[in-house]
């Protein structure tokens, strides 16, 4: 039998401490959180004081569920140290997350915050990408309205099949069972029809049954997953994180709200932006430069892989003769004829496009 003091087991650079601070430095009721107060009559609830120190630990050390967390509470000493011993379930603790997801947002953009006013943070320059994460959600689990169609296609063919045979057959005992998966179909049948007018009702293209919030997405080489297409900026000093979006918006949509977001957030009038060229949209960028964002996007790529076909950033514009110089040296003028493409050299059709045609009147 010994003596242990958690105090002395927790080194003075320990980042548990630095998240100790963090939690009892802030107000919590005014971020949202219930039960920061509460009457002195019956059991009181855990603090979510406590709550949200392990929640922070766990993010910091990729241990995200529920149960696992229950059970840093009880065998790891930094943990045991951090929630003073206290023991929550891990409903408990699952039920805090899903019932104060707006609090926790407001939680880390006030971290972010500290951070810039630390110094850490410089809120000149900032890079965005994305990333995917699957969800919870299995794809069998995902639906769109022709996968329904589709399912509801192969049960009315399955309840035609059984039909048949209830016709055909004499014994009772084959009629008895057969009745009985026909009534199984129509069960599943009037599952399929709820779920196409849940999906009808909410607007959505997808709906997925276990993680709401997640959509089908491609998450590496090609294969489809059920997850999520996270949207971030860091800053270019420390790359820290500075704003996210778990939201559907994909690349091409997503430069400009991500941008205004992380320049609100750091409170700057100016603030320059670095993109991939998957953010390459001219809406996008406009929209940037109407607000006092700079963008540095890298340049799409010329579709083309044929042999002897360049890339229009080959060519050089002149505004004021309104031309083109390709690489031979050659001057393209506009005829003035706008029209659209049916079709490309392969014979198959492009999206929809308006462009101008120059021709060539030196060679």
């Amino acid at each position: 039998m010994f003596m242990l003091s958690l105090e002395s087991a927790i080194a003075n650079d320990a980042l548990v401490r630095v998240i100790d601070a963090f939690v009892d430095a802030i107000d919590l009721k005014s971020f949202g959180f219930s039960h920061v107060e509460c009457c002195e009559e019956g059991r009181p609830p855990f603090h979510p004081g406590v709550l949200m120190k392990l929640y922070l630990y766990g993010y910091h050390y990729g241990i995200r569920t529920s149960r696992k967390l229950e059970r840093e509470a009880q065998t790891n000493i930094e943990a045991m140290w951090l929630v003073s011993g206290v023991t929550p379930k891990y409903k408990t603790i699952a039920d805090f997350r899903k019932n104060h997801s707006k609090a926790f947002r407001e939680v880390f953009r006030k971290f972010v915050f500290l951070l810039k006013e630390w110094a850490l943070i410089e809120g000149e320059t900032i890079a965005i990408d994305s990333f995917k994460i699957r969800g919870q959600n299995s794809l069998k689990n995902n639906f769109n309205d022709k996968k329904i169609e589709r399912h509801l296609a192969y049960i009315d063919q399955k309840i035609a099949d059984y039909e048949a045979v209830l016709d055909t057959s004499d014994k009772e005992e084959e009629r008895l069972e057969t009745q009985a998966k026909i009534q199984q179909q129509k069960q599943k049948q009037d599952n399929y029809k709820a779920v196409r007018k849940t999906l009808k009702e909410s607007g959505e293209e997808q709906i997925s049954l276990t993680d709401p919030d997640a959509k089908a997405v491609i998450l590496h080489r090609n294969i489809v997953n059920v997850g999520y297409n996270i949207q971030a900026s860091v800053d270019a000093k420390n790359k820290l994180l500075v704003e996210y979006d778990t939201g559907d918006v994909n690349d091409t949509h997503a430069l400009y709200p991500m941008a205004q977001a992380s320049k609100d957030l750091l409170k700057v009038e100016h603030l320059n932006t670095i993109a991939d060229k998957g953010y390459h949209t001219g809406k996008q960028i406009q929209q940037c430069i109407a607000n006092n964002i700079t963008t540095h996007i890298s340049p799409r790529e010329t579709p083309s892989q044929e042999e002897g076909v360049f890339p229009v950033s080959y060519f050089t514009y002149d505004s004021q003769r309104d031309s083109y110089t390709c690489p031979a040296g050659s001057i393209l003028r506009t005829n003035g004829v706008w029209y659209r493409h049916s079709e490309n050299r392969k014979g198959q059709k492009p999206r929809s496009h308006r462009f101008q045609r120059y021709l060539t009147t030196d060679v």
